[in-house]
């Protein structure tokens, strides 16, 4: 029976049945937190400071709970220590790229080699040191995270990258009794990696992509903005030839103000600042790449990019453990690439092999929600 094949962007339909998610299960004794719980590295709100929507850089997260083996020591007044070795490859852990296999296809959706992740060695060790007062609270929190390669090619004969250890550290403080009003709140965090980009560009936004939007330059399709996130880059068939791991720094901002105008009506504003930086090394190899020498860049090649975020919302609360709420968030990638590129067809998203323009891009999501807590 013959039968017309639907286009690659086509929804392919529902999926029957689901899945269960499980946040927290864990064992607590003396002072152990054994299984699976929020990352002592994040702050109490974790990546919600003011807001519902999910994809706010500036800071860790890990809402879901990771894999752990923790110790508190609680030193009162209301100041506790926590030394934790933490699954890293779940949550905290993004791209290895190997530049030498790197696509025009792979290029112009943000990601800018091959995965090379060698599986992890050792875990994440996280610190944290958190003040709880009546006016508030104040964190510090310190991440160690081991890089691991795969192999420069196709067997271990070819050897590997030597392991390189990056980290993370933030701090984070929440302000109680605002004079605006009962109950309103600051919660403000900031945050530094270097070859530990998770710790900023959390898990809920993804590791590689492009933006596409219209075009000021003449004959060209339309423009594109490429963002790529990695914990290292670096290249190499073989030992021989191949470099060691390029740790990409990053740095972030998030914070949110709470206000309740009554019992029953709530609103809180809300931004988030985060840029990443590529080391010269690691741009040398990026934008003398396979992939991105097909792409016959005309202008500036420079991966690193920025991304600013400011949002509000609304909540309803009519009756206890019932909330209806409405958010509108605004992202802008402001990446570093000019000039235009010749691209091929990305077929995921429809797109032609056209020639287009580098460029910032923008986004406004707007969320609608209704929630019942049991």
């Amino acid at each position: 029976i013959g039968g017309v094949q639907a286009p690659n962007n086509a929804n392919s339909g529902a999926v029957a049945g689901g899945v269960v998610g499980v946040y927290a299960a864990f064992i607590q004794f003396a002072g152990f937190t054994i299984g699976r719980a929020v990352s002592q590295f994040s702050a109490p709100w974790i990546n919600y400071p003011a807001n519902n929507f999910d994809a706010l850089v500036g800071g860790g997260s890990a809402v879901t709970g990771v894999n752990q083996f923790t110790y508190t020591a609680d030193f009162g007044p209301g100041v506790s220590v926590s030394i934790s070795a933490q699954d890293q490859a779940l949550y905290n852990t993004t791209n290895i790229w190997n530049t030498t296999n790197s696509t025009a296809t792979g290029v112009i959706a943000g990601a800018y080699g091959s995965s090379s992740f060698g599986g992890m060695v050792a875990p994440d060790i996280v610190g944290m040191i958190r003040i709880d007062q009546a006016w508030g609270l104040f964190q510090a929190s310190l991440a160690a995270h081991d890089n691991h390669t795969a192999y420069y090619g196709a067997t271990e004969a070819t050897g590997h990258a030597p392991d390189r250890w990056g980290w993370a550290g933030q701090l984070a403080l929440s302000i109680n009794h605002i004079p605006t009003g009962p109950g309103d709140s600051i919660n403000v965090q900031a945050v530094y990696t270097n070859g530990a980009s998770r710790y900023n560009i959390q898990e809920n936004i993804p590791s590689a992509w492009a933006m596409y939007g219209g075009a000021g330059l003449a004959g060209v399709y339309q423009s594109v903005g490429i963002a790529g996130v990695s914990d290292a880059i670096y290249s190499g068939a073989t030992a021989a030839s191949g470099t060691g791991l390029e740790l990409t720094t990053t740095y972030g901002f998030r914070g949110g103000y709470n206000h309740n105008w009554d019992p029953y009506w709530s609103t809180g504003i809300y931004g988030a600042l985060a840029a990443v930086r590529y080391t010269g090394g690691a741009k040398a190899l990026i934008c003398s790449s396979p992939g991105m020498t097909a792409l016959a860049p005309a202008g500036t090649c420079n991966p690193d990019f920025d991304i600013a975020q400011v949002g509000m919302i609304t909540r309803w609360t009519p009756v206890k453990n019932l909330s209806f709420s409405a958010e509108v968030a605004y992202t802008r990638l402001d990446q570093k690439y000019s000039g235009t590129i010749t691209a091929p067809a990305a077929a995921s998203v429809a797109k032609p092999a056209a020639v287009y323009e580098m460029k910032d891009q923008n986004t406004v999501a707007m969320l609608l929600r209704a929630q019942r807590n049991w």
